[in-house]
């Protein structure tokens, strides 16, 4: 599903123009994500939680070449299914 397949669902079901279905939408993401940059963990009940995970510095290498390159540090987002999830997947 993609985010426009969202935004067609959403405001079918709720009876909603495609407009008001996108900031809804739109809102939701905005919230999510700015809640992981401040380091917030956000928990969906029955859903999942999303939290920022960080990752440390370290040596890789270039597959084509086999040389060693330094891969920087980073932080990313990591999403764990909840129960009701995995239990509607199951």
């Amino acid at each position: 599903m993609t985010k426009a397949e969202l935004i067609d669902s959403i405001a079918a079901k709720a009876d909603l123009q495609k407009a008001t279905a996108e900031r809804i939408v739109n809102s939701i993401f905005d919230d999510i994500v700015g809640a992981l940059k401040s380091g917030d963990k956000v928990n969906i009940s029955g859903f999942g939680t999303f939290q920022v995970s960080d990752r440390k510095a370290r040596v890789g290498r270039n597959p084509k070449t086999g040389e060693a390159i330094q891969i920087a540090a980073s932080r990313t987002a990591k999403f764990k299914a909840g129960k009701g999830l995995k239990d509607s997947l199951n």
